[in-house]
C-alpha cells in the first residue's frame, strides 16, 4: 500500500531502487511515528477532525502498536512502503475507515520530521549518559593515580614530566567540551516541525503549540518552510556533536595502544581484555582500543557525508534526503558502543608507577632544573644555556621532586572543579521535561 497510490502501478525496478533500504531505516524510527501520530490525532480532536468517541479508540490501538515497537516485534510488511504506511494499516484493520483520519493536517515530510527529532533527541540522550560514564571513570582514574608520574611529548620526543593524573584527567576535562557540542545538538533537535505539513503548512486550523506541549518540545520550529529545511541540517549538526565525542575517544585509543606497548609499557590492559594472534603465542593485543580508534575515526567523517548529501539543495523537500537516514540512524549505536567499551577498558587500567625512575628520563627534568636556577636569581636565558650544557657534556643530575601548584598542574588537577562544570552543562539538558511530556501521552487516561 502507498498513501499516494493512485490508479496505475509504478515500475518495480523503479519501486526496488527508490525504496532502497528505507523499510530497513524506517524500524528505527517506528516507536517515535506512532508517538508522533498519537499527539497529532489529540491535536486533531480538539480542531474537530476527530471525534471525542473516536479519540479514545484511536489512541489505545496506537499505544498497542508502541507496544509491540517497544517488543521489537514490529515489523514493516513486504508490499508496505514505509512506517507511516504500516502504522495507518495497522490502524485501518483494526477501526476501519477511523484509522483514515490520522494524516488529516499533515504530510509524509513532516511525519518522518517529527519522528527524526523524536528519535535523535532520545538517541542523545543516551550519548549524554555513555559520554559521562566515561567521564566518571576517566575522572576516578585521575584521582587513583594523581601522584604517579609520566613523560610528557612533544613531536614525540620526551618534553617534561607529567602525570596519570594529567592525563585521565585531560580526556575527561575533553569530554566536558563535547558535552557542550551534545547539549546544543539537543537544543536544537528538540524543536517541533509537526504541523508543516510538506514544508508550506495547512488549511485546517491546526494547533501547533499543542503538539508541541505533548511531546514535550522546548518550542517548535515555527517558521513551516525553514522547518522543512531543516531536514539534514539538524543530522549535520547532530552529526558534528558526535564527531567530537568521537574525536576526544579515538585520540585516547590511540594513546592507550601506545602507552600499552613493549616499547612505552606505561599502562596495563586487563588480559581478558586482549586478543591473540594465530602464529605468535606471545600476542596480547589492544584490539578494543585499535577498533574504537577506526571506529571514531568513521564517525568524524559522518558530518560531511551528511553535508554532501544535502548541501547543495534548495529549498523544499527532495529525496536526496532519504540517504541521510543510512549513515545518521546507525551512528548513534556505534557511538555508544565504543562509549561503553572505552569505559569499561579504562575501568580495568592499572598503570605503572616507576616510570620516571629510568636514567632515561633524565634529561625530562631539564625544565624544573632551570626554573630552580631562574628562582634563585639567574636570568632565565643563562639558566637555561646552563643546563642545555650540562646535559650535553653528560653532567645532568635531575632533582626528580616536582612541585607544580598552578591551577590545573600535577599537583593541582583541579578535578573537583572540571566535575562541576561536567555537571552544570549537564543540569541545562532537562530531560525531565521529555519524561513528563511521554508518560502522560502513554499514559492510558484519555
Amino acid at each position: 500500500m502507498k498513501l499516494w497510490e493512485k490508479d496505475y502501478s509504478i515500475n518495480q525496478e523503479i519501486e526496488r531502487f527508490t525504496v532502497g533500504r528505507d523499510r530497513e531505516m524506517d524500524l528505527y524510527l517506528a516507536k517515535y511515528d506512532v508517538l508522533g501520530s498519537m499527539a497529532h490525532v489529540t491535536m486533531l480532536n480538539t480542531i474537530n477532525l476527530i471525534a471525542d468517541e473516536e479519540l479514545p479508540q484511536i489512541l489505545h490501538e496506537l499505544r498497542e502498536i508502541y507496544a509491540i515497537c517497544e517488543k521489537g516485534e514490529f515489523v514493516i510488511e513486504d508490499d508496505i512502503e514505509d512506517v507511516h504506511s504500516q502504522v495507518e494499516l495497522m490502524l485501518t484493520r483494526r477501526l476501519g475507515d477511523m484509522g483514515k483520519k490520522i494524516h488529516s493536517g499533515r504530510s509524509r515530510n513532516d511525519q518522518v520530521l517529527v519522528d527524526l527529532k523524536l528519535f535523535t533527541r532520545e538517541k542523545l540522550r543516551e550519548t549524554v549518559t555513555e559520554t559521562h560514564s566515561l567521564f566518571e571513570e576517566l575522572v576516578k582514574k585521575s584521582e587513583q593515580y594523581k601522584s604517579v608520574l609520566m613523560p610528557g611529548y612533544t613531536h614525540l620526543q620526551i618534553a617534561m614530566p607529567s602525570s596519570f593524573g594529567l592525563w585521565f584527567g585531560a580526556y575527561a576535562e575533553s569530554l566536558t567540551d563535547d558535552m557542550l557540542f551534545l547539549q546544543a545538538a539537543y537544543r536544537m533537535t528538540n524543536r517541533n516541525p509537526l504541523g508543516s505539513a510538506a514544508g508550506y503548512g495547512s488549511s485546517f486550523p491546526l494547533n501547533r503549540q499543542l503538539t508541541t506541549d505533548l511531546l514535550g518540545f522546548d518550542s517548535m520550529n515555527y517558521n513551516v518552510v525553514y522547518a522543512q529545511m531543516g531536514r539534514g541540517k539538524m543530522e549535520r549538526n547532530v552529526a558534528f556533536a558526535l564527531a567530537s565525542v568521537a574525536g576526544t575517544i579515538s585520540k585516547m585509543a590511540f594513546d592507550a595502544c601506545l602507552f600499552n606497548s613493549q616499547n612505552f609499557s606505561f599502562v596495563k590492559l586487563p588480559k581478558e581484555c586482549t586478543t591473540g594472534s594465530s602464529i605468535m603465542p606471545h600476542k596480547k593485543n589492544p584490539d578494543v582500543f585499535e577498533l574504537i580508534r577506526a571506529k571514531c575515526n568513521k564517525l568524524q567523517a559522518l558530518p560531511q557525508q551528511v553535508t554532501l548529501i544535502m548541501n547543495n539543495l534548495p529549498c523544499g523537500y527532495f529525496r536526496d534526503l532519504q540517504i541521510i537516514k543510512e549513515v545518521f540512524l546507525p551512528a548513534f549505536d556505534e557511538i555508544k558502543d565504543c562509549l561503553q567499551m572505552a569505559a569499561y577498558i579504562i575501568n580495568k587500567m592499572e598503570v605503572k608507577d616507576d616510570i620516571l625512575e629510568n636514567p632515561m628520563y633524565d634529561a625530562i627534568f631539564s625544565v624544573e632544573e632551570v626554573n630552580r636556577l631562574a628562582t634563585e636569581g639567574m636570568p632565565f636565558r643563562d639558566a637555561y644555556k646552563k643546563v642545555g650544557m650540562d646535559i650535553e657534556r653528560g653532567c645532568f643530575t635531575p632533582n626528580k621532586n616536582i612541585c607544580h601548584t598552578h591551577e590545573g598542574s600535577i599537583g593541582n588537577l583541579c578535578n573537583d572543579r572540571i566535575v562541576a562544570l561536567m555537571n552544570d552543562i549537564l543540569s541545562q539538558f532537562h530531560f525531565e521535561r521529555v519524561d513528563e511530556a511521554e508518560k502522560k501521552l502513554l499514559a492510558g487516561k484519555e
